[in-house]
């Protein structure tokens, strides 16, 4: 795998990380009455309106037969930790050198691989973990942000009782962990950041808009009547953002959680993980300099979603020693091609065994 300094072709210039997620779907109505055609609209008019409540109560009924299917092929598997905010939902496997696993925007633990996993655990003890809000995790009240999120699985490894952990973080996990081993360092021994969100965001990109809904209302009105209903389309579609240049896996919408994004309850939380991140990175980037622990990533030339140059080379430079590598492929690393990543992770526990 080549140095971040050899530059990728086809980098994307997108600046929020995560999941795929539907467009911003609008919908407009003119109705006009004039000259002797009044009646004949008025009709019309109350004729689509009927149609409308129909469709209006329609939709939830499908999001909600959407929601059990996906809770059906993409069930818990794993066990439950009380913390202090919530309930967390995570995976314990194999023994040795801990790691933690956490993925990113309205993605769930599953968006690690079982391969990446099995690999690990041959040699490791791996734990992934639901964010808080995310997969089968719960928040007590409103999603914390980043560094609230960070309390609760520095809370979970304490109560494991794993000692200091190597923290595997993907996408907006990347960002989440920068912000565990700035409160944490005792907790953690070296951080492998994969496709790391790692540098303030100045525009969300369009296929993000729908998260910028700051009603809680709007919100949860959209989860249910366009969200919901646009999974079931969503979880066929072979070709996303999120994966590209890679194409997505078939087995991603059970295996890999895919369905479970689509989720009125995870749309939410993934809109108020986005929607907290701006006012959380610009401390986050000011501590930088601090980070006393090694520090590796590894990003795809072609990711889609954040730029490698960026998120990337420029974020090793603010890190004394770090270190970042690139690979072919998207921004989905850990599903798509998880023997590969798995080689990396295992080699950045080696060297910081060194």
């Amino acid at each position: 795998m080549p140095d971040c300094d050899a530059r990728g072709k086809g980098v994307g210039k997108k600046a929020l990380s995560g999941c795929g997620h539907a467009p911003i779907l609008g919908y407009g109505a003119r109705n006009e009455a004039f000259g002797g055609q009044g009646a004949n609209m008025a009709g019309l008019g109350i004729g689509m309106a009927l149609v409308a409540v129909g469709v209006g109560c329609a939709l939830p009924l499908v999001t909600r037969s959407a929601v059990r299917r996906a809770e059906r092929i993409a069930p818990p598997q794993g066990q439950y930790r009380d913390v202090p905010g919530g309930r967390l939902h995570y995976t314990d496997q194999g023994s040795g050198p801990a790691l933690v696993l956490i993925h990113g925007l309205g993605g769930n633990l599953r968006n690690f691989a079982p391969e990446l996993v099995a690999r690990l655990a041959q040699r490791h003890r791996v734990i992934a973990v639901d964010r808080p809000g995310a997969g089968y995790s719960t928040a007590a009240g409103a999603i914390p942000d980043l560094h609230g999120q960070a309390a609760m699985i520095a809370a979970l490894v304490d109560a494991l009782d794993t000692g200091p952990v190597t923290l595997v973080g993907h996408s907006l996990g990347g960002a989440l962990s920068l912000a565990f081993v700035q409160a944490r360092p005792d907790l953690v021994s070296a951080l492998a950041l994969i496709a790391p969100l790692t540098q303030p965001i100045t525009a969300v990109p369009a296929q993000f808009r729908t998260l910028m809904i700051r009603s809680a209302l709007l919100r949860r009105v959209f989860a249910w009547l366009v969200i919901g209903p646009a999974g079931l389309l969503a979880g066929r579609a072979r070709a996303l953002p999120a994966f590209a240049p890679d194409a997505v896996p078939a087995s991603f919408e059970g295996t890999g959680g895919g369905a479970l994004l689509f989720r009125p309850d995870t749309f939410d939380a993934a809109s108020q993980d986005a929607q907290s991140v701006p006012d959380v990175m610009p401390a986050l980037v000011a501590g930088y300099g601090a980070i006393a622990r090694p520090v590796h990533v590894l990003f795809g030339t072609g990711d889609q979603i954040l730029p490698p140059d960026l998120h990337g080379r420029a974020f090793v430079d603010q890190v004394a020693g770090a270190r970042c590598t690139l690979m072919d492929g998207g921004h989905m690393l850990p599903f798509v091609h998880p023997q590969q990543t798995a080689q990396w992770i295992a080699g950045v526990i080696a060297q910081t065994a060194s």
